[in-house]
């Protein structure tokens, strides 16, 4: 259960466009996936650190898949802003 972080192809990128923004401060929390979520980050930095060790870092236009399971931590370096959708 490998978290992806990748550039969007042009057809993610509008559809991502459509979904809800969500916006959170510089903070550090944990986070279970009841979902799978797809991401595009607008503005911010993070770093993920997920349960089994892997660690990912992301920003303004990558677009991150966590899968359905995933227990992690969320360590925002600063205030970031996101299209997401659950699957």
């Amino acid at each position: 259960m490998a978290i992806e972080v990748r550039k969007p192809t042009p057809d993610e990128e509008n559809e991502m466009k459509s979904c809800p923004i969500w916006e959170k401060e510089a903070s550090k929390f944990p986070w279970h996936y009841d979902e799978q979520e797809t991401c595009l980050i607008l503005e911010g930095r993070v770093e993920v650190t997920a349960d089994d060790g892997q660690k990912v870092s992301f920003g303004p236009g990558d677009y991150v898949v966590f899968p359905k399971g995933v227990d992690c931590t969320w360590d925002v370096k600063k205030a970031v802003r996101k299209h997401y959708k659950f699957e």
